[in-house]
Protein backbone atom coordinates (compact mmCIF):
# COMPACT_ATOMS: atom_id res chain seq x y z
CA UNK A 1 0.00 0.00 0.00
CA UNK A 2 1.41 3.66 -0.60
CA UNK A 3 1.69 6.14 1.48
CA UNK A 4 -0.94 8.23 0.48
CA UNK A 5 -3.09 5.67 0.85
CA UNK A 6 -1.96 4.25 4.28
CA UNK A 7 -2.72 7.98 4.85
CA UNK A 8 -6.06 8.24 3.60
CA UNK A 9 -6.99 4.43 5.33
CA UNK A 10 -5.59 5.57 9.16
CA UNK A 11 -7.59 9.37 8.35
CA UNK A 12 -10.78 7.53 7.19
CA UNK A 13 -10.64 5.00 10.34
CA UNK A 14 -9.97 7.96 12.39
CA UNK A 15 -13.10 9.87 11.29
CA UNK A 16 -15.23 6.56 11.16
CA UNK A 17 -14.37 6.89 15.18
CA UNK A 18 -15.85 10.04 15.61
CA UNK A 19 -18.88 10.75 17.10
CA UNK A 20 -21.45 13.92 17.48
CA UNK A 21 -21.28 14.32 21.23
CA UNK A 22 -18.95 14.35 23.61
CA UNK A 23 -18.24 11.16 25.08
CA UNK A 24 -16.88 10.69 28.93
CA UNK A 25 -13.43 8.42 29.26
CA UNK A 26 -14.55 5.93 31.58
CA UNK A 27 -10.67 5.69 32.82
CA UNK A 28 -10.61 9.36 34.17
CA UNK A 29 -14.35 10.44 33.78
CA UNK A 30 -13.66 13.62 32.32
CA UNK A 31 -15.68 14.53 28.90
CA UNK A 32 -13.52 14.42 25.73
CA UNK A 33 -14.35 16.23 22.56
CA UNK A 34 -15.11 13.89 19.25
CA UNK A 35 -12.18 15.35 17.47
CA UNK A 36 -9.94 14.21 19.82
CA UNK A 37 -10.42 10.47 18.48
CA UNK A 38 -9.92 12.07 15.06
CA UNK A 39 -6.76 13.61 15.80
CA UNK A 40 -5.01 10.97 17.78
CA UNK A 41 -5.57 8.39 15.53
CA UNK A 42 -4.98 10.51 12.33
CA UNK A 43 -1.51 12.19 13.59
CA UNK A 44 -0.02 9.52 14.36
CA UNK A 45 -0.45 8.72 10.69
CA UNK A 46 1.40 11.63 9.18
CA UNK A 47 2.64 14.05 12.24
CA UNK A 48 5.96 12.79 10.29
CA UNK A 49 6.73 16.55 8.75
CA UNK A 50 7.20 17.53 12.96
CA UNK A 51 9.77 15.82 13.26
CA UNK A 52 12.01 17.76 10.84
CA UNK A 53 14.08 20.62 11.65
CA UNK A 54 13.02 23.21 13.76
CA UNK A 55 11.36 26.50 12.52
CA UNK A 56 14.52 28.89 11.97
CA UNK A 57 17.38 26.26 12.13
CA UNK A 58 18.13 24.35 15.73
CA UNK A 59 21.40 25.80 15.84
CA UNK A 60 20.55 29.66 15.54
CA UNK A 61 17.74 29.21 17.79
CA UNK A 62 19.78 27.13 20.14
CA UNK A 63 22.28 30.10 20.11
CA UNK A 64 19.84 32.52 20.66
CA UNK A 65 18.00 31.28 23.94
CA UNK A 66 21.46 30.22 25.56
CA UNK A 67 22.46 33.71 24.75
CA UNK A 68 19.44 35.38 26.26
CA UNK A 69 20.14 33.66 29.23
CA UNK A 70 17.61 31.02 29.34
CA UNK A 71 20.10 27.83 29.54
CA UNK A 72 19.94 24.29 28.17
CA UNK A 73 19.88 20.72 29.40
CA UNK A 74 21.98 18.56 29.36
CA UNK A 75 22.26 15.48 26.97
CA UNK A 76 21.17 12.83 29.58
CA UNK A 77 18.98 14.74 31.37
CA UNK A 78 16.79 15.59 28.17
CA UNK A 79 14.26 12.52 28.88
CA UNK A 80 13.66 13.46 32.27
CA UNK A 81 13.48 16.84 31.69
CA UNK A 82 10.44 16.24 28.80
CA UNK A 83 9.12 13.56 30.74
CA UNK A 84 8.10 15.54 33.53
CA UNK A 85 6.54 18.25 31.01
CA UNK A 86 4.75 16.11 29.61
CA UNK A 87 2.97 14.51 32.68
CA UNK A 88 2.41 18.34 33.47
CA UNK A 89 1.11 19.33 29.74
CA UNK A 90 -1.32 16.17 30.71
CA UNK A 91 -2.82 16.95 33.71
CA UNK A 92 -2.90 20.57 33.00
CA UNK A 93 -4.72 19.82 30.14
CA UNK A 94 -7.04 16.62 30.16
CA UNK A 95 -10.51 16.72 29.36
CA UNK A 96 -10.09 19.98 27.25
CA UNK A 97 -9.96 18.74 23.89
CA UNK A 98 -5.95 19.38 23.62
CA UNK A 99 -4.13 16.01 22.77
CA UNK A 100 -0.49 16.15 23.86
CA UNK A 101 1.76 13.73 22.40
CA UNK A 102 5.32 12.35 22.90
CA UNK A 103 7.33 11.81 19.56
CA UNK A 104 11.35 10.41 21.06
CA UNK A 105 12.77 13.52 23.01
CA UNK A 106 9.50 16.29 21.13
CA UNK A 107 5.94 17.40 22.40
CA UNK A 108 3.48 18.21 20.40
CA UNK A 109 0.12 19.67 21.75
CA UNK A 110 -2.21 19.74 19.08
CA UNK A 111 -5.67 22.48 19.97
CA UNK A 112 -8.29 21.86 17.53
CA UNK A 113 -10.25 24.73 16.28
CA UNK A 114 -13.62 24.22 16.92
CA UNK A 115 -12.07 25.00 21.25
CA UNK A 116 -9.60 27.47 20.01
CA UNK A 117 -10.83 29.65 17.57
CA UNK A 118 -14.60 30.30 15.83
CA UNK A 119 -15.92 29.68 12.45
CA UNK A 120 -13.30 31.97 10.29
CA UNK A 121 -11.77 33.81 12.44
CA UNK A 122 -7.94 33.77 14.23
CA UNK A 123 -8.54 35.75 17.89
CA UNK A 124 -8.60 33.04 20.49
CA UNK A 125 -12.28 32.17 22.05
CA UNK A 126 -12.33 33.64 26.02
CA UNK A 127 -13.51 30.09 26.97
CA UNK A 128 -10.21 28.58 25.66
CA UNK A 129 -7.51 31.00 27.32
CA UNK A 130 -7.86 29.29 30.56
CA UNK A 131 -6.79 26.25 29.15
CA UNK A 132 -4.21 28.50 26.92
CA UNK A 133 -3.30 29.77 30.60
CA UNK A 134 -2.24 26.55 31.72
CA UNK A 135 0.02 25.54 28.24
CA UNK A 136 1.94 29.11 29.19
CA UNK A 137 2.52 28.22 33.13
CA UNK A 138 3.70 24.80 32.30
CA UNK A 139 6.33 26.41 29.43
CA UNK A 140 7.57 28.56 31.71
CA UNK A 141 8.02 25.86 34.49
CA UNK A 142 10.43 24.31 31.84
CA UNK A 143 12.01 26.79 30.22
CA UNK A 144 14.97 25.14 28.62
CA UNK A 145 12.48 24.20 25.18
CA UNK A 146 11.85 26.00 22.07
CA UNK A 147 8.59 26.04 20.70
CA UNK A 148 6.83 26.11 17.50
CA UNK A 149 3.41 27.40 16.71
CA UNK A 150 2.03 25.67 13.69
CA UNK A 151 -1.29 26.96 12.10
CA UNK A 152 -3.84 24.66 9.71
CA UNK A 153 -7.22 25.20 8.11
CA UNK A 154 -9.88 22.87 6.29
CA UNK A 155 -10.08 22.60 2.57
CA UNK A 156 -12.75 25.49 2.55
CA UNK A 157 -11.78 28.17 0.78
CA UNK A 158 -9.13 29.30 -1.69
CA UNK A 159 -5.19 28.12 -0.94
CA UNK A 160 -3.90 31.69 -0.29
CA UNK A 161 -7.21 32.93 2.32
CA UNK A 162 -6.20 29.19 3.91
CA UNK A 163 -3.00 30.10 4.10
CA UNK A 164 -2.96 33.55 5.70
CA UNK A 165 -5.58 32.37 8.29
CA UNK A 166 -3.81 29.42 9.16
CA UNK A 167 -0.86 31.64 10.06
CA UNK A 168 -2.94 34.26 11.69
CA UNK A 169 -3.76 31.43 13.88
CA UNK A 170 -0.87 30.36 14.65
CA UNK A 171 0.70 33.91 15.51
CA UNK A 172 -2.64 34.31 18.04
CA UNK A 173 -1.56 31.64 19.78
CA UNK A 174 1.91 33.09 20.19
CA UNK A 175 1.11 36.11 20.70
CA UNK A 176 -0.87 34.90 23.97
CA UNK A 177 1.75 32.15 24.91
CA UNK A 178 4.37 35.45 25.34
CA UNK A 179 1.98 37.10 26.84
CA UNK A 180 2.09 35.12 29.62
CA UNK A 181 5.26 35.03 29.68
CA UNK A 182 7.10 32.70 27.76
CA UNK A 183 9.95 34.35 26.31
CA UNK A 184 9.55 35.79 22.87
CA UNK A 185 13.01 34.52 21.71
CA UNK A 186 11.98 31.02 22.27
CA UNK A 187 8.56 30.62 19.97
CA UNK A 188 8.57 30.63 16.09
CA UNK A 189 5.25 30.14 13.59
CA UNK A 190 4.84 28.82 10.73
CA UNK A 191 0.91 28.23 8.70
CA UNK A 192 0.47 25.51 6.44
CA UNK A 193 -2.92 25.92 5.11
CA UNK A 194 -4.53 23.53 4.07
CA UNK A 195 -1.63 21.42 2.83
CA UNK A 196 -1.44 19.34 6.34
CA UNK A 197 -4.91 17.54 6.33
CA UNK A 198 -5.64 15.23 8.80
CA UNK A 199 -8.92 13.91 7.38
CA UNK A 200 -8.90 14.07 3.45
CA UNK A 201 -11.48 14.05 1.64
CA UNK A 202 -13.14 15.97 4.26
CA UNK A 203 -17.07 14.32 4.30
CA UNK A 204 -18.70 15.84 7.43
CA UNK A 205 -17.98 19.19 9.62
CA UNK A 206 -16.04 17.01 12.13
CA UNK A 207 -13.39 16.30 9.61
CA UNK A 208 -13.05 19.79 8.60
CA UNK A 209 -13.11 20.83 12.54
CA UNK A 210 -10.23 17.96 12.88
CA UNK A 211 -8.19 19.94 9.70
CA UNK A 212 -8.42 23.23 11.47
CA UNK A 213 -6.07 22.76 14.32
CA UNK A 214 -3.25 25.07 15.67
CA UNK A 215 -0.33 22.52 16.52
CA UNK A 216 2.30 23.63 19.26
CA UNK A 217 5.74 21.37 19.18
CA UNK A 218 8.08 21.67 22.16
CA UNK A 219 12.02 21.14 21.90
CA UNK A 220 14.56 20.94 24.10
CA UNK A 221 17.36 23.24 23.91
CA UNK A 222 20.53 20.46 24.75
CA UNK A 223 24.12 21.92 25.53
CA UNK A 224 25.96 21.31 22.69
CA UNK A 225 23.30 21.40 20.33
Amino acid sequence: MSVSKRIFAAASAAALLSTAACVTNPETGEREFPTRTVIGAGAGAIGGYLLGEVLGGRRDRTERIIGAGIGAVAGGLVGQYMDRQEQELKRRTEGTGVVVERQGDELVLTMPSGITFAHDRYDVQAQFQPVLDQVAQTLNAYPATMIDVYGHTDSTGSDAYNQTLSERRAQSVSSYLASRGVQQVRIATQGFGESRLLVNPERTEADRQANRRVEIRIVPVQQGG
